[in-house]
């Protein structure tokens, strides 16, 4: 329908009258005052583009200039848009221009009463440095910036009452502090402003030069340097749609290869492919899951400090370390499972072939002018001496990626690792084509630099009609770089428990910056900044990233060979493997989020702020995390740990470790252990109705893939359901895990579905929608149903199910259900065809049951006493750590009862001594001989079992 045409008078003295507009079109109008203007673009109900400057202004004839951080520029407009005077109102949005000042009071028009935003007025328009100015008005916290480490080792912090400072002396760089080490900074300027009772608005600053965000007072400041300002502002009702308007401006990111969810091993750096095979034999043989590698400038060799002769650039095998890389890159996926991702930098050796070759093309960077000779970088000249690639050029991006890189994806890489992109050399007299219209100098592209990057690589692969998905780890960024398949890491940071605590607020705000998929060097790069127990500081920090990072990368610098770096060969490795193993196992539920990031916009890993804006509790809060919308997981950073609080929002929330429901007020769960079934786990919790997606993971899953060492297959899709009375839904999505046919449709979606309704709870696969190429055609499902009752009968379809007594009995049925004790009853089907609706019926009302523990013969010594533990989860399934300890009633008898027991089932058990300090996970003496072995009653407790020395 065409909309009625608007002409806009503006009837204030100086004003200029708008050019009407096309119909169905975005709609413009310009002010001018005092020798400056303001032109005001309406994208949409509740978007808006603003353009500020010195003199008379574009017009309202074209669209206000954009950089390559935003990806739409197609906006259709807003549904109406009337004006009197300077206020223009649209159904989302008004904005009140001051035709003086030519500040801009912005409401949002969707409330009721109309809520006054924010006013923003330029500041020193006529000075290099200049900017705006926006009140505070009723905002009280404010998210997002980009990435900047907070000094003092604390993963809390929102913006207000802090600067964001630039980060080096045009911006982006790696910055050095004694707390955290040279980490990343990188700008990425969109902020999300929050107040009470969902009052919030997203502002977006569209320009390439470095930025000052002072948030310490009221007005708040952004300072800049430019020409104009340029900047978005958008309303909403809430965070997740401010958001997801930001994405639509600059980009959704693609669904990742799905091996980049696994655990990838990198190290500066492996010497040849002997030293990547012992580091892959060595985790296989430890039972870890491993999903690649990442090479260091090693790959290529031949990196000379202070030479022109480095090999630094050329992207060719150093073929005497690493020979014949086809066939081992094919070797290593067939065999190992494994993939691979080469580092490459934007710097060129003087006399490399390749140097010669961009210059004479006119593509590398340029010292001070456009007919000036290739800029000639020798501070900092680690890597040798030479140029610089001129990524501002489309052309010069095109030619190294078909020159250069190409072969690389013809050879089997799963992705690309930028470094170096900041960038971290230059020099600041160079030339570049550059990203705005007539601006060439160093400070007029350097920020978005490392974008150019991404986007060339993209480029790349989309005009050699690749079907490999690109997948880019960089090392800084700007707005937009999401949508190139990059993922960001956190630069060189120091083995620090402080830097492992700063990580996680650095990840709070870029998460509200658009990036989904942030990492770090697990374990710190800068290994000598350690000043702690490193055992103790690698197992957390794998712990963490486990949880956070995509992709999983213990790195650090290692040329002396000298450092452990491998989660089999450093920190408690009992638990780096069990957090790895629950990373692994809860991959689909990754994986079907990253799908929803890529559809909708959804966040990976948000905070809680998130989704519980008006929850004042959480507003700061960087030490818990979301994981989707479902699982809230707290940070560990600090030395000595064996508990924390948690903070739990208002709701029902399972453990997600035992299963025990909390139906919170908003309110502190104190003293959760650190240390479960002797192993280090951080505290985590499953929101009522949550549903999450699994895989089979053990000692033979070898990578995200499922594939096995020994050859077998285990593809059921295993769901953990979270029984709730509010009925809830969770879409899980599966692709081929490499190629982009995902985006032309090549994938299978599946809804799974819960409901407890009294003592009924329902729970349903539906009929999967969509295939792709290698999706299973039939299946088993099986339902982890954790709920607060045993089950007395379990249907599926309508038919009875066979309740098996113990879990081994299960696990050898094709189908059935068993009671598995800790709030867990457990289903499955045979394998069923995907085309199939599955709905499984659990009957409850059984409560678990108690026994009582008898132990004779316990004599011990000091500090030691005698624990039970057994096949029950309540009885630690067989971890000494997690036995439970028993009371000396007659001495050198020991009695306990253990509640939770699972009714008419098999327990098996021994009687252990055990030290009782520090969590020992192994015990000083067994009870001799077989397990005891009883049977739980049917209801209540009153059955003792005995064992003894």
């Amino acid at each position: 329908m065409r909309r009625i045409l608007l002409t806009l008078v503006l009837v204030a003295a100086g004003l200029v009258a708008i050019v009407p507009q096309a119909s169905a079109a975005v709609q413009r109008v310009q002010f001018t005052a005092g020798g400056n203007y303001l032109v005001v673009e309406f994208l949409d109900d509740d978007l808006v583009h603003f353009e500020t400057g010195v003199g008379s202004g574009p017009g309202t004839g074209s669209a206000l200039f954009t950089t390559h951080q935003v990806a739409k520029t197609n906006y259709s407009g807003p549904t109406s848009l009337t004006q009197n005077g300077g206020i223009l109102t649209t159904p989302g949005i008004r904005v009140e221009v001051n035709t003086s000042t030519l500040c801009a009071t912005v409401y949002d028009t969707a409330r009721s009463p109309n809520l006054l935003l924010t006013t923003q007025c330029p500041r020193n328009l006529t000075q290099a440095w200049k900017g705006l100015s926006f009140t505070k008005s009723s905002m009280q916290n404010a998210y997002g910036l980009g990435e900047q480490f907070l000094m003092g080792g604390s993963a809390d912090g929102d913006w207000v009452g802090r600067s964001r400072t630039p980060g080096g002396n045009y911006g982006n760089a790696m910055v050095y502090d004694t707390d955290n080490g040279p980490v990343g900074n990188a700008q990425i300027p969109v902020l999300f402003a929050v107040g009470a009772n969902n009052t919030n608005y997203g502002v977006f600053v569209d320009q390439v030069y470095k930025q000052e965000w002072n948030l310490t007072g009221d007005p708040w400041t952004m300072d800049t340097w430019g020409d104009q300002l340029r900047w978005y502002v958008m309303s909403g009702p809430n965070l997740p749609d401010l958001r997801k308007d930001y994405l639509e401006l600059t980009g959704h990111a693609p669904v990742p290869p799905k091996k980049a969810f696994g655990l990838w091993m990198s190290e500066f750096g492996y010497d040849n492919w002997s030293e990547v095979d012992g580091v892959l034999s060595s985790l296989r043989t430890n039972q870890f899951p491993t999903d690649g590698v990442m090479l260091d400038v090693n790959w290529f060799g031949g990196v000379t400090a202070g030479s022109d002769n480095t090999r630094m650039g050329t992207l060719s095998w150093d073929t005497t370390n690493f020979p014949n890389p086809a066939a081992k890159i094919a070797s290593l996926g067939s065999t190992n499972g494994v993939g691979v991702i080469p580092i490459e930098e934007s710097y060129i050796g003087k006399n490399q072939p390749q140097h010669a070759d961009m210059a004479a093309n006119g593509y590398l960077v340029r010292a001070a002018c456009s007919t000036c000779a290739p800029v000639y970088l020798t501070g900092n000249d680690w890597w040798g001496r030479g140029g610089m690639i001129d990524w501002t050029q489309q052309a010069a991006g095109a030619r190294w990626h078909n020159n250069q890189r190409k072969h690389l994806v013809d050879e089997g890489v799963t992705g690309h690792w930028l470094d170096l992109g900041e960038p971290e050399m230059y020099d600041s007299n160079d030339w570049t084509a550059g990203v705005l219209p007539g601006k060439h100098a160093h400070a007029d592209y350097h920020n978005m630099y490392n974008l150019e990057w991404a986007l060339s690589i993209a480029k790349g692969y989309a005009d050699n009609a690749e079907t490999k998905r690109p997948f880019l780890l960089a090392r800084s960024g700007a707005g937009g770089i999401q949508r190139t398949g990059a993922a960001i890491w956190s630069g060189d940071i120091g083995s620090k428990l402080t830097a492992l605590a700063a990580q996680q607020n650095a990840q709070m705000q870029m998460s509200m910056s658009g990036i989904d998929y942030y990492g770090s060097d697990i374990g710190g790069f800068r290994r000598e900044m350690l000043n702690s127990d490193l055992n103790e500081l690698y197992t957390q920090w794998l712990a963490n990233s486990a949880w956070f990072d995509v992709p999983v990368r213990p790195h650090t610098e290692n040329l002396c060979n000298c450092y452990k770096t491998a989660p089999d060969s450093i920190g408690n490795v009992a638990s780096n493997r069990v957090n790895l193993d629950r990373r692994y196992e809860l991959t689909p539920y990754y994986y079907s989020l990253a799908h929803k990031a890529y559809t909708d916009g959804d966040p990976l890993v948000p905070p809680l702020v998130y989704y519980y804006q008006n929850d004042p509790n959480v507003r700061t809060m960087g030490h818990e995390k979301m994981i989707g919308r479902d699982l809230l997981v707290g940070v560990v950073a600090g030395a000595g740990q064996r508990s924390r609080n948690m903070y739990l929002p208002a709701g029902t929330w399972w453990d997600y470790h035992t299963n025990t429901q909390i139906v919170s007020t908003g309110q502190w769960v104190n003293d959760v252990p650190l240390w479960r079934n002797g192993n280090f786990t951080l505290p985590t919790y499953a929101r009522g109705g949550a549903i999450l997606p699994k895989m089979y993971v053990d000692g033979q899953t070898m990578n995200v893939a499922g594939k096995r060492a020994d050859g077998s297959t285990r593809d059921e899709l295993v769901v953990r359901v979270y029984a709730d009375p509010t009925a809830s839904n969770f879409t899980l999505a599966e692709d081929d895990g490499t190629s982009t046919g995902y985006q032309a449709g090549a994938k299978r979606t599946t809804l799974l579905s819960q409901q407890r309704s009294g003592s009924t709870a329902t729970v349903t696969v539906a009929a999967s929608s969509g295939t792709y190429p290698g999706a299973p055609a039939s299946r088993s499902n099986v339902v982890e149903l954790a709920t607060d009752t045993q089950a007395s009968a379990v249907t599926l379809g309508g038919v009875a199910l066979t309740q098996y007594p113990t879990k081994a009995a299960f696990d050898a049925a094709g189908s059935g259900w068993y009671n598995a004790g800790g709030n867990l009853v457990v289903a499955k089907s045979a394998a069923v065809a995907g085309s199939s609706a599955k709905t499984f019926q659990f009957t409850l009302g059984q409560a678990p049951v108690s026994a009582t523990f008898t132990c004779t013969n316990g004599t011990t010594v000091s500090g030691q006493s005698v624990y039970a533990v057994g096949s029950a989860p309540q009885l630690g399934q067989w971890s000494v750590a997690s036995a439970v300890k028993l009371s000396p009633t007659a001495y050198p008898t020991w009695t306990g009862t253990v509640t939770g027991l699972p009714p008419n089932s098999t327990v098996d058990w021994k009687c252990v001594k055990r030290q009782e300090a520090n969590y020992p996970d192994t015990a000083d003496a067994w009870q001799p001989g077989a397990n005891t072995t009883f049977s739980t009653p049917a209801s209540g407790g009153g059955t003792t079992t005995t064992g003894g020395f």
